[in-house]
């Protein structure tokens, strides 16, 4: 075929105002999903956030509506409405449909600020079906309506006769700010529906950050609604990360300085445990992915707890310096950092990483003088930090040791397999996966049923280490564990590289009963808190095998919930409903009893118990465990691709992640009895 070579100007697309964020909505706010419309919420809180930051905001209100409107509204000075000299238009309408307009550039706006690309609200604005912003300022109310960015009319005085609808209303008592209005757009966002407890996290973490600002959350659907207020800050929300955790140090560090115009402020404080906790921000905005700030952190606290260490002789002249590996067990943290808003740089638009070198000197020099200062006048905490991580460096020595020892005897991180993995075919990790199934049993029928092409099968024996309370060096010497490592191929500890994982389906597939979630349980625990990545990349899954089998003459179903077989019986009945039916103590129960299903007791749409029981030819399975199941219907209900049902197991809330793990699987005791108390009324226990 002829190639063609023509390259014109017909063929440049030219999307103008708002059209290129609907276009390729990923660009602008990360993804279309719940998480994408949490972004827009956040984009819009950005901006009262701004207010309060620049001294004129106090409260910010945030209000869900049953029809899925949401709006948020601050007591900041308003956004401007008179005409912008150079555009022509009201300044409101402007920073509404215009990319990259705002007081976040030049001269006379913010200083610091959440935003960066001056895309926020128009991003929301270009996003949303229908967006309505009401300013109040100079004693007067103005408003402007919108459909997917446009405006629907000009900016426009607020009268008695154009009030909005009650329906999106609320009692906005400020005399002056802004209140945004706005529908997401079903066509661009895979849900519309926010999620109050999502949200409420969300806003409290910005209330730790912006101390001396009041959040207010309502949902108009159910009634709930939530106050934050924090005066200290960082230091309340270091109190908060560490509940649960029994603690070095009964105060938390807190360093404040301003140096050459960054703002930095941290919070320190040392656990028992074994793993850490560090969250960082620029200009309030979480930077997940860490950055300039976060290195200079680590550099000062790495270098000011060798110098003390030595200083006190707690370390010998020959004996080798801490690590920053060290210095990270126990460790919880919080790094925030505001600067000028023009100076600021962030690696993507999302904001995940802070890309300013001259952060990383500022941050260290500010450290490492606030942790000395700190250590010679608080000896005593000093030490016992100091002992903390002296003991940890000592645990990593054993730890290698430990690993060294399993690499001599077979390779951790090399080639030889444990000998009980019935491994896949297909070498490509993005289309192999592997299935941990508890036990012989189970794992017998699932080598006979699995597709050998890209299923491999590892069974482990009984309940693996609980790895919460467990350094690598114990964690180590588990067979079960080894074998699972081998067989995942990372390695574990400082040299893991999970750009070698050989499966990018790990799939845990235990018995839906106590002991079978227990055991899913311990899976997780270590996998969160020795290969984290493998989560937070999407490679975990649950499998959810059947509860129930029902046959009649040839026809089989299978039942995954109480409310799915009742379902299924309904059907079979034609129409009648069936009551919970459960069974014997065998595999299978049937009764050859005949019965009339036209003579229910008291309503004809409802099955009893007893009638179940003379009802012909229905035969109920009830699964007490996966090795009941012969190969194939153990394919068919739970590994094969077409037909089964997974749970992806992801780190939405990574310090929610952390706060259950420490609860469900630490050493505290009153903590997870609280929580079995609070929770014991949801339980659904198969004993």
């Amino acid at each position: 075929m002829a190639k063609d070579n023509s390259y014109s100007a017909d063929q440049i697309q030219v999307l103008e105002g708002l059209e290129p964020v609907r276009k390729r909505p990923g660009m602008y706010i990360g993804s279309t999903d719940l998480r994408g419309l949490h972004h827009l919420i956040k984009e819009v809180v950005d901006n009262g956030v701004d207010e309060a930051l620049a001294g004129y905001a106090k409260n910010i209100w945030v209000v869900l509506h049953e029809n899925n409107y949401i709006t948020v509204a601050d007591d900041g000075r308003g956004i401007p409405v008179e005409v912008h000299p150079k555009v022509g238009k009201s300044t409101l309408e402007v920073i509404m449909t215009i990319l990259h307009a705002g007081g976040k550039f030049g001269e006379g706006g913010y200083k610091v600020s959440t935003g960066l690309h001056g895309v926020g609200v128009s991003a929301v604005n270009a996003l949303s079906d229908y967006l309505r912003a009401e300013v109040r300022r100079d004693g007067k109310e103005y408003f402007q309506e919108y459909h997917q960015g446009k405006p629907k009319s000009p900016v426009s005085e607020l009268t008695i006769n154009n009030k909005q609808s009650t329906i999106n209303q609320f009692d906005w008592k400020s005399k002056t700010g802004t209140k945004v209005t706005f529908l997401a757009d079903k066509t661009i966002f895979s849900t519309v529906e926010p999620d109050f407890e999502r949200l409420e996290k969300q806003l409290k973490q910005v209330a730790y950050l912006v101390s001396g600002i009041s959040f207010h959350l309502f949902d108009q659907r159910t009634g709930d609604e939530r106050h934050f207020f924090f005066e200290n800050g960082i230091a309340t929300l270091i109190t908060h990360l560490n509940k649960n955790k029994a603690l070095i140090h009964p105060s938390p560090i807190i360093i404040h300085k301003v140096w050459d115009k960054v703002d930095v402020e941290v919070a320190i404080q040392y656990n028992d445990g074994f793993n850490e906790n560090l969250e960082s921000f620029a200009n309030v905005v979480p930077t997940t992915e860490g950055g300039s700030h976060v290195t200079g952190f680590r550099i000062a606290l790495t270098r000011a707890i060798n110098d003390y260490a030595r200083k006190i002789e707690a370390l010998k002249e020959k004996d080798e310096n801490l690590t920053g590996e060290d210095v990270k067990e126990g460790l919880t943290c919080v790094i925030s950092i505001k600067m000028d808003s023009e100076q600021i740089q962030f690696e993507s638009q999302t904001k995940e990483k802070l890309g300013n070198a001259e952060v990383q000197p500022i941050v260290n020099n500010v450290v490492r003088e606030g942790l000395e200062t700190y250590f010679e006048e608080n000896p005593s905490d000093a030490r016992k930090i100091i002992e903390k991580v002296i003991l940890a460096a000592r645990s990593r020595a054993a730890a290698r040791a430990a690993k060294d020892a399993v690499i001599r005897k077979g390779a951790l991180e090399g080639m030889t397999l444990p000998g009980k993995l019935a491994d896949c075919q297909e070498r490509d990790p993005a289309e192999s996966e592997l299935y941990i199934v508890e036990g012989d049993s189970a794992g017998g029928s699932a080598k006979q049923g699995r597709d050998r092409k890209f299923q491999a099968i590892l069974p482990l024996r009984g309940k693996i280490l609980n790895t919460e309370r467990a350094r690598l060096d114990k964690v180590l010497e588990f067979e079960e564990i080894r074998a699972l490592v081998i067989a995942l191929g990372t390695g574990i500890g400082e040299t893991a590289n999970y750009e070698k994982v050989r499966y990018h389906r790990i799939i845990l597939m235990t018995d839906a009963d106590v002991d079978g979630a227990h055991i899913r349980t311990l899976l997780l625990t270590f996998l969160y808190r020795y290969l984290p990545e493998v989560l937070s990349r999407g490679y975990v899954y649950i499998a959810q095998p059947p509860l129930f089998k029902i046959q009649k003459g040839k026809e089989i179903n299978y039942a995954y919930s109480d409310s799915e077989r009742d379902v299924i019986l309904a059907r079979i009945r034609g129409g009648k409903v069936a009551v919970p039916v459960i069974p014997s103590d065998s595999e299978e129960s049937q009764d050859s009893e005949s019965g009339d299903l036209s003579a229910t007791p008291q309503d004809d749409n409802v099955i009893s118990d007893e009638q179940l029981k003379k009802t012909p030819g229905i035969i109920i399975s009830r699964y007490k465990g996966l090795g009941e199941m012969n190969p194939d219907q153990l394919w068919e209900t739970t590994m094969d691709p077409e037909k089964r049902v997974m749970k992806q197991v992801t780190i939405e809330d990574a310090e929610g992640a952390d706060e259950i793990f420490t609860m469900l699987m630490g050493d505290e005791v009153p903590p997870r009895k609280r929580f079995i108390q609070t929770h014991a009324k949801q339980a659904i226990l198969d004993i």
